[in-house]
């Protein structure tokens, strides 16, 4: 589902990787029925590989009474032979891809996780998980005054340390792109276009923050990342999907015009906090 941030994370690896080559990419529709997620955008409705409607029919086939009674999510690693899900831990995935997969990895390959590295991006990635992409979610979906107020607090407290943190580096943890980046981006690419009007993260706007801005900026010029970037997309999800137009009264089912995201092609010059201006990836096999 492309304007899922979970799988958002995970469709980028693939991507830089070069696992595109052996992992196929299904994508469900951005509206879920009482079923879930509905393949609605293949023809005839059905996934051309694993020939199934409903994302459900992945879970179901795992179930001894073949009727799945959770909520099927995305991203799901499945079995094209057996149909069957094998894998939808979506925090830890992108690790396997960087890890479990590398033989596959294309040449030339970046390395998003290095050994040196593993132990501050591990710490990195539950903050990033904890405090961003479920933080904002906590914002959004907040059932009191005081449960919306402390996750508000809480989230652009942590937006205020990444910041922080990119004042005197080009990339999280440094010089390149690691997995950490991956992680933040889907966030930081939403939030201007829905999480700042629907989930009334409303304190700040990303374009505000001098560093983050012109980093989230960066990162959607890479070709790989931008290219899995749908900004109508977004905003036709989080604000006329039918679990989400409550969150922001949108009884009318319009959607927003704006923001104007050409403002995401404007020059971004952050090589000067880098030892190597020219190079955003450290390939694999190669040293960090």
């Amino acid at each position: 589902m492309p304007a899922c941030p979970h799988a958002h994370k995970v469709v980028i690896t693939r991507r830089l990787l070069g696992l595109d080559k052996v992992i196929s990419l299904g994508t469900t529709g951005i509206f879920r029925d009482p079923k879930g997620w509905v393949f609605t955008e293949d023809e005839g409705e059905k996934d051309p590989v694993l020939g199934i409607h409903y994302l459900k029919e992945i879970y179901d086939r795992d179930c001894p009474d073949g009727d799945y009674k959770e909520r099927p999510t995305v991203p799901v690693i499945a079995d094209t032979v057996t149909g069957k899900g094998v894998n939808n831990d979506h925090f830890w995935i992108p690790i396997y891809f960087d890890t479990a997969w590398k033989p596959f990895h294309k040449a030339g390959a970046p390395d998003l996780y290095p050994e040196a590295f593993r132990e501050e991006i591990n710490e990195l990635n539950h903050f990033i998980f904890e405090r961003i992409n479920n933080g904002v979610y906590d914002v959004g979906f907040a059932r009191s005054q005081e449960a919306y107020e402390k996750a508000y607090h809480r989230f652009f407290e942590a937006l205020d340390i990444l910041e922080k943190r990119l004042e005197d580096r080009r990339f999280l943890l440094g010089d390149y792109i690691t997995d950490s980046d991956i992680r933040l981006y889907p966030t930081l690419v939403r939030f201007d276009a829905v999480y700042f009007q629907v989930f009334h993260a409303n304190k700040k706007k990303l374009i505000d923050y001098k560093n983050l801005w012109a980093y989230a900026r960066e990162l959607y010029q890479i070709s790989e990342i931008k290219e899995s970037t749908y900004f109508d997309i977004y905003k036709r999800h989080y604000q006329l999907s039918p679990h989400l137009k409550p969150l922001w009264g949108n009884i009318y089912s319009i959607k927003a015009k704006g923001p104007d995201v050409s403002v995401w092609e404007e020059p971004v010059d952050r090589g000067h906090l880098s030892a190597y201006p020219e190079e955003k990836f450290k390939k694999e096999q190669s040293g960090y």
